[in-house]
């Protein structure tokens, strides 16, 4: 599922424009964006929350030159799924 379906989806599903949809969407994921970023976590029972990790630098090789290369630390997102989550896709019909 793309965003335009996700939008549509929703739509449908709360009974509201597509273009609220898609506002109320895009609202969501910059206030996601921007509590990771300033290292905050988003808790959302049963669903799951979002949050970062450090990686630390290391070392990899340029597969092409087979040169080694410094790949620089960084700052992921992640997203760990809760439990009701977990129980609804693994659910057996």
């Amino acid at each position: 599922m793309n965003k335009s379906e996700l939008v549509t989806t929703i739509a449908e599903k709360v009974g509201t424009s597509k273009k609220s949809s898609e506002t109320n969407l895009d609202a969501i994921i910059e206030i996601i964006s921007e509590v990771l970023k300033n290292k905050g976590k988003i808790k959302l029972v049963g669903f799951g929350s979002f949050q970062t990790r450090k990686r630390a630098a290391m070392k990899g090789i340029n597969p092409r030159t087979k040169e080694e290369i410094k790949i620089p630390a960084s700052t992921l997102p992640t997203f760990k799924p809760g439990k009701a989550l977990k129980d609804a896709v693994n659910k057996i019909e």
